[in-house]
């Protein structure tokens, strides 16, 4: 049988989603199509509104063999699994001649555990987390309402995969019905195991032809050597820019007081006296310390935590030896209760003894949060060295993301994931190559990028008068529709409350509401603003008119006194790189790569990003920065950014408006929109406008 091409394959699949077929699209799905055939490594850059979900999906289902597909977010991993694929494999079916199968994979504590649900929690904590909800008919708070809600939905649920349960419930919630890999009892010795929804979803991955996961699993699979994802011949990272935080958030090591105590509290009934003792008077010895402990890096343990961590090893060495070595009558489930503290000892022992390594491959620091107080973190220097060795061995490996071009070229990106630069031959070094399939978005007509060059310059102190002056008058001339993006939640909150007592436009500020909410009220309502922090610089997409301006408030470099990032800078330093550029500028750059892609989300969208920080005009690493952005049309003119601001918000006004009112502003947009751009490339902004006449 005659394999079919692979451009028809993309047609009906297309056709299927009732998308509309791009270049872009195209040359992406031959460049994996390529790259999966002949076992090589790709980077391939495609821009917002490409469709790269088909760019991968269609070449992945032709081949045949099973490939893994993992995103960052959960919101892909649904539209993939619930959308994308079940319209994509009815559309190749025929043309197949085959019916490839998919699932979905997480990990353990996304499911639902039927033994937690039946048999209740190991309890550690003061309060109790059950209601009692026998002895007083009913529950008595919002955590036992949602755990009858979730008891209920137990006997609905196919899956028991927590984001299929709408509405959801808090975290607490399900902690009590959930457990982790280590706290799980295994199938073979669990009464619910046949039952087990984990369970289920791992056999229907290892059916599936195409498997859908996270990066964090991915990592997991890859960092701690026990397989968890089914072999597979290729792998697809999707969301690839958030690959490298992804990996060193599961290789970092965490020791707090109070986890240290939930160690102490869950061994206490198991183990001999001796033992218990030695736990408990370590544990009390790290409280004392981590109380007096201050914020920052510690290029060496200072030598009353290296005793106090290496009480804390030892004893966590005793209690796992003697586990199980106390039978207490009043211990229901002991199997159940033995495995979670084993887990929790585990974990105090595997960080402890990691810190008192001392590897030079390991940043340590302390950290105070008013809420939760101090911990200590251990973390990677670098995760590229484990990526190149787990990642790019034994399989093709296709990474595709929006932003994977930082400042002209992929070798930025591509070395944090462990490779070398592009075209470099060597033993064990993985040869890959970069495609950028752009976008099918005219940048240049659709966007403007402003940067603020007369503003002061942005200090540490905060208190800048001069920039919320400027965002105030943007705003105005936007008529609202501003998403700001700012480098700290203090930065939003001051600008928040600083504009809100100045603008007429109501301000929405992340944190005062869920982000799902902020986002659909920002999307709509015209005159609404949403400010910010990092969640809003990639999680936001509001196609439409009601997002012409995104302000970014400063550069986002990583904080001066960020432990890891300024560990990352040094070493890159000591090699005789350049560790600003290689460090905190690439930071930098893909956070405005993606912040700068929020405004341009459809065909018909225009609008202004705008830099309130004279530093990207003016600072030699500025055209770095620049060059990592969409290619809108670039000026530092304030007043012709105002007159685009305002020709922009008077045509998507006149849109909406009645006839008269539309004839009457048209004749000023068009000219004025003209002119504001000095060219053609903004002239589309008073396009709309005359459309619209048009139209009425």
């Amino acid at each position: 049988m005659t394999k079919p091409a692979l451009t028809e394959l993309l047609h009906a699949a297309v056709t299927a989603v009732g998308g509309v077929e791009r270049p872009g699209q195209v040359t992406m799905a031959e460049a994996v199509e390529t790259a999966v055939n002949d076992g090589s490594h790709l980077l391939v850059q495609a821009g917002t509104g490409t469709g790269k979900s088909l760019g991968y999906l269609v070449p992945a289902l032709a081949h045949g063999e099973r490939v893994v597909v993992a995103t960052a977010t959960l919101a892909l991993q649904r539209q993939l699994v619930e959308r994308d694929l079940p319209r994509t494999v009815e559309a190749l079916r025929p043309l197949l001649r085959r019916e490839p199968q998919y699932a979905m994979l997480k990990g353990r504590s996304n499911y639902l555990c039927l033994h937690r649900l039946h048999e209740g929690v190991p309890s550690d904590e003061d309060d109790g987390l059950f209601d009692p909800v026998e002895q007083m008919g009913g529950p008595t708070s919002k955590l036992g309402k949602d755990l009858v809600r979730l008891r209920d939905w137990a006997d609905e649920t196919e899956t028991g995969d927590r984001d299929a349960l709408t509405p959801g419930v808090s975290d607490r919630a399900w902690a009590q019905v959930s457990v982790t890999s280590r706290e799980c009892l295994g199938a073979s010795k669990c009464a619910y195991g046949a039952e087990c929804f984990a369970e289920a979803a791992r056999e229907r991955a290892k059916l599936a032809d195409v498997v859908v996961t996270n990066h964090a699993l991915l990592a997991i699979d890859a960092i701690e050597g026990a397989p968890v994802l089914p072999p597979h011949e290729v792998l697809i990272v999707d969301e690839a820019h958030e690959l490298v935080s992804r990996v060193t958030g599961v290789a970092t090591g965490e020791l707090t007081p109070g986890g240290v105590n939930r160690a102490v509290k869950r061994s206490a009934r198991l183990v001999n006296e001796k033992a218990a003792d030695a736990l408990q008077t370590a544990s009390e010895g790290f409280e004392r310390l981590m109380e007096l402990a201050l914020p920052g890096r510690l290029e060496e343990i200072p030598e009353d935590l290296a005793y106090v961590l290496a009480s804390l090893r030892d004893a966590c060495r005793l209690v796992i030896t003697a586990l199980g070595d106390v039978r207490d009558k009043s211990v229901q489930d002991e199997d159940a209760v033995y495995k979670q503290a084993l887990a929790a000892i585990e974990n105090v022992h595997g960080v402890a003894e990691r810190l008192l390594a001392g590897s030079e491959y390991d940043v340590v620091w302390c950290e105070r949060h008013d809420r939760f107080g101090a911990s200590l973190r251990v973390a990677p220097l670098t995760v590229a060295g484990l990526l190149r060795e787990k990642l790019f061995t034994e399989r093709s490996v296709v990474l595709t993301s929006a932003t994977l071009k930082l400042g002209g070229d992929f070798n930025g990106v591509a070395a944090s994931l462990g490779l070398a630069p592009e075209g470099t031959e060597g033993e064990d070094l993985p040869v890959w190559r970069g495609t950028d399939v752009g976008s099918p978005f005219d940048y240049r007509k659709q966007g403007i990028l402003y940067v603020a060059r007369h503003l002061s310059q942005p200090g540490r102190e905060g208190g800048r008068t001069d920039m919320l002056d400027e965002l105030a008058e943007l705003i105005q001339a936007a008529g609202g529709r501003t998403l700001g993006l700012f480098s700290s939640m203090r930065a939003a909150q001051a600008a928040a409350e600083a504009l809100r007592g100045r603008l007429d436009f109501p301000i929405l500020l992340q944190g005062e509401e869920t982000l799902g909410e902020l986002i659909k009220t920002f999307a709509g309502d015209a005159a609404t603003c949403l400010f910010g922090t990092l969640s809003l610089w990639q999680g936001v997409d509001v196609p439409g008119p009601n997002c012409q301006l995104v302000v970014m408030d400063r550069i986002p470099f990583p904080r001066p006194d960020d432990p890891l990032m300024s560990a990352r800078q040094k070493a890159v330093e000591e090699k005789g790189g350049n560790g600003f550029m290689s460090v905190a500028a690439t930071h930098a750059a893909l956070l405005m790569a993606q912040g700068a892609g929020r405004l341009v989300r459809a065909s018909g969208d225009r609008g202004v990003v705008a830099v309130l920080d004279p530093r990207l005009a003016n600072a030699r690493y500025g055209g770095f920065l620049r060059s990592s952005m969409p290619e809108f049309w670039y000026t530092t003119d304030r007043a012709q950014v105002r007159r685009s601001l305002a020709a922009i918000a008077a045509a998507a006004d006149a849109a909406e408006r009645p006839e008269a009112t539309i004839s009457a502003v048209t004749s000023g947009v068009t000219a004025e929109a003209a002119e504001t751009a000095g060219a053609a490339e903004t002239a589309e902004a008073a396009e709309t406008a005359g459309a619209a006449a048009d139209a009425s």
